[in-house]
């Protein structure tokens, strides 16, 4: 062989063994262009078989995937940025992460998860933070009502959320505000419909069946996700089972005698010894939401993210996955939970310690999981009725977003034996 030729068989070696073998997704602060559609690109590769990893506390938690020209074309396409890896840049990363010294771990997501999202039919998107940013991360969901949950709809789905939901059965507690508006009087009317096609005589029954339902679909291994008042008035969903806690305006009849020494806490998922408010005027269902009593100006309302072992906490450490530790506050009806009436065994994510609240949380019921986050859109500090919808083009890099795209993404990692 000539020296030509063995200079071109050297110069094939070495382009050979510098080929990319993978595809970084960075989601630090400085480098990522858009974090929130960097999700879709990694559930878009689970669906398309492709493998990833997630790797907790490494630049932001950052994704491997697979060096595929198409997933270079899908990054291109929806503006998320990209770092090409070769083998040996790769095994470098993973060695680091590996090190017992450092607070990182590598975690295998396997399948994408099948997503339903609670919501009744017509709503608007913008009307539910977690609708919104699945769809602007173009990542698939069903949504789903009381009809297919009560016919046992749920078992096809690994992860469900609910949102701006009440399933006492007081409509919202928008009694006082919006009694005389039709879109009042239209949701009423429709919910009393539902509840009767259903078989119930009163939506506080119906909407007690469906709070059941979920609770099943948890402690039968599924996911849960709730924001805003969806996490409280669940909760007093569960722990009012069989007692009637609604005043005539929302049911037809006075509610039970000394309804609040009936409550059964040992039902709930997060909450405890919580005290309802009777008042039906009142636009709050129980002392669980800090709304009225919380004294935050809205320039230093903030909540701050626990860091957790992610070599022995995985879970938590996937959940709390951010580019930042301190995440920008926002309201809703339930805006932030009190710290003294969560119970021992959830754990607290996320805290505002101006206030002593908690905003972000999680627990495990039977075999499966959930999180509650209250607020209502982490890019809208005071969402009110009929307000525009946030424009996510607006927050590619929303950290609270990040949160939410955090437990879509949740149910796909590949479940550890526990190291205890």
């Amino acid at each position: 062989m000539g020296l030509k030729s063995t200079s071109i068989l050297i110069l094939i070696l070495v382009s050979f063994s510098v080929k990319a073998s993978f595809i970084l997704l960075p989601m630090d602060d400085t480098t990522q262009q858009n974090h929130l559609k960097a999700y879709g690109i990694t559930f878009w590769c689970l669906e398309k078989k492709y493998k990833a990893s997630w790797l907790l506390n490494y630049r932001g938690g950052s994704f491997l995937l697979p060096d595929a020209s198409d997933i270079r074309k899908e990054c291109q396409v929806r503006g998320v940025s990209f770092e090409i890896l070769s083998d040996a840049d790769t095994n470098s990363i993973l060695n680091e992460i590996a090190s017992p010294s450092q607070n990182m771990e590598t975690v295998v997501l396997e399948k994408a998860p099948k997503i339903a999202v609670y919501t009744p039919k017509g709503k608007q998107p913008w009307d539910d933070a977690v609708t919104l940013v699945l769809t602007y991360a173009e990542i698939p969901f069903t949504p789903i009502y009381d009809e297919e949950v009560l016919s046992d709809q749920l078992i096809m789905y690994d992860w469900l959320h609910l949102h701006h939901e009440d399933f006492s059965g007081q409509y919202g507690k928008f009694y006082a505000s919006f009694k005389s508006t039709p879109w009042y009087i239209e949701q009423k009317k429709s919910a009393e419909e539902m509840a009767a096609k259903l078989g119930y005589s009163k939506v506080s029954q119906e909407k007690g069946a469906v709070a059941k339902k979920i609770r099943d679909f948890v402690i039968g291994g599924g996911f849960m996700f709730a924001m805003c008042s969806a996490t409280d008035s669940f909760d007093i969903a569960l722990t009012a089972d069989g007692v009637d806690i609604c005043e005539p305006m929302f049911d037809g009849d006075p509610s039970e005698a000394n309804y609040q020494s009936k409550l059964i806490f040992a039902n709930s998922f997060a909450f405890k010894d919580f005290t309802l408010e009777r008042r039906p005027e009142k636009y709050e269902f129980s002392d669980i939401d800090m709304t009225e009593t919380r004294r935050v100006p809205m320039d230093k309302d903030y909540f701050t993210l626990m860091q957790f072992s992610a070599k022995w906490d995985a879970i938590p450490s996937m959940l709390c996955q951010n580019h930042t530790q301190l995440v920008k506050g926002f309201m809703g009806q339930t805006t932030a939970f009190d710290a003294s009436l969560i119970k021992s065994n959830v754990l607290v994510m996320g805290t505002c310690e101006l206030n002593g609240e908690a905003r972000y949380i999680h627990g495990e019921k039977g075999k499966g999981m959930f999180t509650f986050f209250s607020g209502h859109d982490p890019e809208d500090y005071q969402h009110q009725v009929g307000d525009p919808p946030t424009v996510l083009d607006l927050h590619p890099n929303s950290p609270g977003y990040r949160l939410i795209l955090n437990n879509v993404l949740f149910p796909a990692a590949r479940k550890k034996k526990q190291k205890t």
